[in-house]
């Protein structure tokens, strides 16, 4: 899986993981990170999330990180917002007041660009990459983020019964991923009413990692 994917899937739409609505996880759980008013939330991989603009009009600053840059377009005009809009090295950078966006590779992405970061809140990030990827991933985002709190939703099914993305990362990767940086706690498991696009069961879990 590669950039074009995600490029090919905002040029024609096909956004089914995108959700009209905040996530009901994240007000749910949110308040376990503890975080003050004003303290600053990672979103790696946001896309457009409408959880964004939750986190801003509940006191927070908001960084985030997306490879499409339509995604992000659309996101600054969903929410009324005029960025200023600079290079960052290979990446771009949206800027509004409390929010910054950084378009490109997430690889590529240091902390020294990010800045500070109180805690991160991953709903589609983990889950959006395939196996080969997770690890990288939880090593870079511990490594820009100072090992930063996280609130971490994913998704648990049978692999076998449908392809990814979202991909299935039970409780035992989860750990595996990311013991080394973290104290990895279950917060809660939600069975999702009609299964994963209708075609299998699945559950999402949601992690808090100190």
């Amino acid at each position: 899986m590669d950039a074009s994917f995600w490029h090919a899937k905002w040029e024609k739409s096909e956004i089914a993981f995108h959700q009209e609505d905040v996530n009901p996880l994240l007000l749910d759980h949110f308040g376990a990170l503890s975080l003050p008013a004003g303290s600053r939330v990672f979103v790696p991989l946001c896309g457009k999330t409408r959880d964004i603009l939750w986190l801003l009009q509940s006191g927070y600053r908001v960084v985030g990180a997306e490879l499409s840059r339509l995604a992000v377009e659309q996101l600054f005009a969903e929410m009324d917002l005029a960025p200023s809009i600079t290079q960052a090295g290979p990446l771009t950078h949206f800027a509004a007041e409390d929010i910054d966006i950084y378009v490109g590779d997430i690889f590529e992405l240091s902390a020294a660009q990010l800045g500070q970061v109180d805690a991160v809140y991953d709903r589609a990030a983990l889950v959006a990459l395939p196996a080969t990827m997770r690890q990288r991933y939880a090593d870079h985002l511990a490594a820009i983020t100072g090992r930063a709190r996280q609130l971490l939703i994913a998704y648990d099914y049978d692999q076998s019964l449908q392809n990814g993305p979202p991909f299935a990362v039970g409780a035992d990767e989860v750990r595996s991923l990311y013991e080394p940086y973290f104290q990895v706690t279950l917060l809660a498991s939600v069975e999702i009413v009609g299964g994963l696009r209708g075609k299998c069961p699945a559950t999402e879990h949601v992690w808090l990692l100190r």
